[in-house]
């Protein structure tokens, strides 16, 4: 075990303040109250003392007794006991088996003689049961065998409250409310005197030992077990804490917190409660008292007395931490809070967790230096101050005083160690990327965020992006600084754009584009400042740079105006006019433009339309004067230009058409015919000049959708006519107008066709176009059918419900008179209600209708 100072030994009163040179006297029992100290010694007398206590400035603490007055009781024994009852200002003293009450200040028997005959012992209950302020309770050991007492002791009388009998004979006792903690012949017990229910705790031997039974807590005691231990009991008879390990032969026990201090024939021992270690040992010779006062520990041996004086526990602790024993003064700091204020006991843990938290960190104990950090707050500044360079030129920490710890920073800590300085740095890193989204970092943000970008930076460290583009309070200058000394440009473009800074931004990665400056941060970095510029809603940013990016690329530049946010786009914020204008020098880009204005957004512009046909257009026939053959790239032009021509509405036709003559664009001309609506000269291009009969089906189809069934029918008679009126007999052709007819039979008029059909055709030849045009017919029949007969039968259900309504005959007679004029009917014409009431149709008419009737008709007028 590692030792504490914990006591000192201090002399209180000197062998010859009290006996002088009389050998033969002892000090038999001792009693301190507040500074009154009283001593009973083996030849009658009682001493009383007071006690001051002095500090010297260098915080050295000692004793001054001064002899107020002594006492003779008039025995040839001993005093055995005193005990101050304070609020009665009585000491009541035993002495030949028996409890006199004596005034306190001057010694004196209370006029009455009260007193308590034939104890062998006696102990005050320090947790009394009656509540009467002015009455002490003592329980004595009788001198009657096996026999336990309780008495209330008032100012000037006794009284016997409850006589206990033991199931052995009592040699020790301790009282807390109703219970004794007893020290019989062969065990200890808990016996409840107000219920006679008693608990057996361990076996022990009197014959060979003293008991020691000690009260120290609210139902709680100290007992000598057996093996040298001391233990722990609740009135209970439960053992809430661990033993310690005493000497076999102790003879006297106290308790303070969070120490037990034992006494023994050559030595004070101390022990923790906290961890059940021995944490000092005093040699003491010839002790035999030790007794506790309200905190206040005193030895004595038979001619002196002493007090252990506790070391402050904050010194102690501050001595546990000087020696690194770090546990040890957290296990002492916690136990220090019964002792301590709240307020102040909280500054003082938070202050102790700090530093043990440098100390494990100067070990590169890192878990257990951030949890201690954690639970300690710690300004977390303290810990970046011994970074050098780390906290801002602007911070206006000043280290806490006294220090926490005795580093001037992280070179002195490592000695300049390489490897340790890095696992410092690395644990700074990990520590400050967790607090500073906590309430630890509040306040400090700045000098947080600025000290973990320098780390990332230093370190290379791939999180040094991550919080720049989120959220955080980088200092400017100081992050600035440092980033371009380890040469992180783009980063250092990131926080120039987190600060408002666009301009510096773009200008430092155009740099590191075109080779100027070195940083291999993003191999991309091109494309992302394509990207950043399409989401930059400074304009004359974007122009600026703009032409640079087209020069570079031009299908990534172009994004710069294709990909922008769609509500930029729609607001015009840049006219497309002049993206237009400017990206006139780039063809592959102003292609990809008008694709976007047109195809994307759907901008239903002529001049859009007919810029982007023309630009495919002059595209195809550049790559058509270049080659022969039709390369990829010219079928994909061909391709988007027939998309174009065939879907859009909006382009100048003649226009297109115009420039389209004299070449082989022959399906393009029959799709701008098709536009004109002549449809002869489209599908003749198709069937006579590109021979595609496929397209001309296609051509049919597509030219009548949305335009109903008349109008598809008149194209593929059309293209029917196209085939037959060749005035040659080309076999292609007929094959070609057989299986238009046979494929599309539901798109003609079969009456018509037959007219059309050449009578060589063979029936055999036309068999599934005649099938499919006779099922067609009688589908069509049948349909008609059905539509008729439901037509029908819904007629025969009005018809039904006419008749239903007219219901029963209603008579009229001149008896009958008008409910709203109380007149009788002229004509045989009126209006009945549902409810069978008969008026003129004039006064049904009439709007002003009496309430009567009106209350009447109300409830199903609208049946009338």
């Amino acid at each position: 075990t590692m030792s504490v100072k914990a006591f000192k030994l201090v002399s209180a009163v000197e062998r010859e303040m009290l006996m002088g040179d009389k050998a033969h006297i002892n000090i038999e029992c001792i009693e301190c109250c507040g500074k009154n100290l009283y001593i009973g010694t083996n030849d009658c007398f009682i001493y009383h003392f007071l006690l001051d206590e002095k500090i010297s400035t260098a915080g050295k603490i000692t004793f001054a007794a001064t002899k107020q007055l002594h006492k003779y009781l008039g025995f040839k024994k001993s005093v055995s006991e005193l005990k101050a009852a304070s609020a009665l200002t009585r000491l009541l003293v035993l002495c030949d088996n028996t409890i006199t009450l004596v005034n306190m200040m001057n010694l004196e028997p209370v006029p009455t003689g009260a007193r308590i005959k034939g104890a062998v012992t006696f102990t005050l209950n320090e947790n009394p049961v009656s509540g009467d302020p002015f009455c002490v309770e003592v329980c004595i050991i009788s001198v009657k065998r096996r026999t336990i007492q309780m008495f209330m002791v008032f100012e000037d009388r006794v009284q016997i409250v409850k006589e206990v009998f033991t199931p052995e004979q009592p040699y020790a006792v301790a009282v807390d409310g109703h219970y004794l903690c007893l020290a019989l012949t062969t065990q200890y017990i808990i016996l409840n005197y107000n219920t006679g229910i008693s608990q057996d705790l361990f076996p022990y031997c009197s014959d060979e030992k003293r008991p020691i039974v000690k009260r120290i807590g609210r139902q709680e005691f100290l007992l000598a077990g057996p093996g040298g231990l001391g233990m722990f009991a609740t009135v209970d008879g439960i053992s809430q804490r661990a033993p310690v390990h005493w000497s076999e032969n102790v003879i006297g026990a106290a308790l303070c917190f969070p120490y037990v201090v034992a006494l023994d024939d050559e030595f004070i021992t101390v022990h923790s409660m906290l961890d059940q270690q021995q944490k000092q040992t005093l040699p003491f010779k010839e002790g035999h008292i030790l007794q506790d006062f309200e905190g206040k520990v005193i030895v004595a041996t038979n001619k002196g007395v002493y007090i252990l004086v506790p070391l402050p526990l904050e010194k102690q602790i501050q001595d546990l931490l000087a020696s690194r024993r770090v546990e040890e003064a957290l296990v002492l700091a916690k136990g220090a809070r019964r002792n301590i204020p709240k307020e102040k006991f909280q500054v003082m843990y938070k202050r102790i967790l700090q530093q043990a938290g440098f100390i494990q960190f100067a070990q590169l104990q890192f878990l257990e230096a951030k949890e201690l950090f954690r639970s300690g707050q710690l300004d977390v500044r303290e810990l970046i101050s011994l970074y050098p360079f780390l906290l801002p030129t602007s911070s206006s920490f000043i280290r806490s005083h006294p220090p926490l710890h005795e580093y001037a920073d992280l070179n002195q800590l490592t000695q300049g160690d390489q490897e340790k300085m890095t696992k410092c740095k690395r644990f700074l890193m990990s520590y400050l990327s967790e607090v500073r989204s906590t309430d630890v970092a509040n306040g400090y943000k700045e000098d947080v965020d600025t000290a973990l970008l320098k780390l990332y930076a230093e370190a290379n460290h791939e999180s040094l992006l991550d919080l720049l583009v989120s959220e955080n309070f980088c200092l400017l200058t100081d992050s600035a600084a440092w980033l371009e000394k380890h040469k992180k440009y783009f980063a250092l473009g990131l926080l120039y754009h987190y600060n408002g800074q666009d301009a510096a931004a773009l200008q430092l990665w155009v740099k590191i584009v075109n080779g100027d400056i070195q940083d291999s941060t993003r191999s991309d970095l091109y494309e992302y400042i394509v990207d950043f510029l399409t989401f930059c809603s400074d304009q004359d940013l974007v122009w600026k740079y703009s032409e640079w990016a087209l020069q570079k690329n031009e299908e990534v530049g172009v994004q710069i105006f294709t990909k922008r946010p769609l509500e930029e786009q729609e607001k015009n914020n840049i006219n497309p006019d002049d993206i237009i204008g400017c990206l006139n020098k780039y063809p592959k880009s102003l292609v990809k433009y008008l694709e976007h204005l047109v195809l994307e957004r759907k901008i239903e512009k002529e001049k859009y339309h007919t810029h982007l046909a023309v630009l495919y257009l002059e595209a195809i026939l550049q790559l058509q004067s270049v080659t022969t053959d039709n390369c990829t790239e010219t079928t994909e032009l061909l391709f988007k230009l027939r998309g174009l021509l065939q879907k859009s509405d909006l382009y100048r036709i003649h226009f297109i058409l115009d420039k389209i003559r004299g070449t082989d664009l022959h399906m393009e001309s029959a799709i701008l015919y098709g536009k004109l609506e002549e449809h002869e000269k489209a599908l003749h291009i198709l069937v006579h000049e590109l021979k595609d009969f496929h397209a001309a089906e296609e051509y049919c189809i597509w030219n009548s959708e949305n335009r109903g069934l008349q109008y598809r029918q008149r194209l593929f008679h059309m293209l029917l006519s196209v085939y037959l009126n060749t005035g040659t007999s080309d076999s292609a052709l007929v094959m070609a107008a057989v299986d238009l007819l046979n494929n599309h039979a539901a798109e003609f008029d079969a009456a018509l066709v037959l007219q059309l059909v050449p009578d060589s055709w063979s029936v055999q030849l036309l068999s599934p176009f005649l099938a499919g045009a006779v099922r067609q017919s009688v589908h069509t029949k049948r349909m008609t059918q059905i539509a008729l007969g439901l037509a029908q039968a819904e007629n025969l259900i009005y018809k039904h419900e006419k008749v239903k309504q007219k219901g029963t005959p209603i008579l009229l007679s001149d008896k009958k008179v008008c409910q709203v004029c109380q007149n009788p009917f002229c004509k045989p014409v009126f209006v009945r209600y549902p409810n069978g009431g008969m008026v003129h149709t004039h006064c049904a008419a009439n709007r002003h209708l009496n309430s009567k009737m009106t209350h009447h008709s109300s409830n199903s007028s609208s049946q009338t």
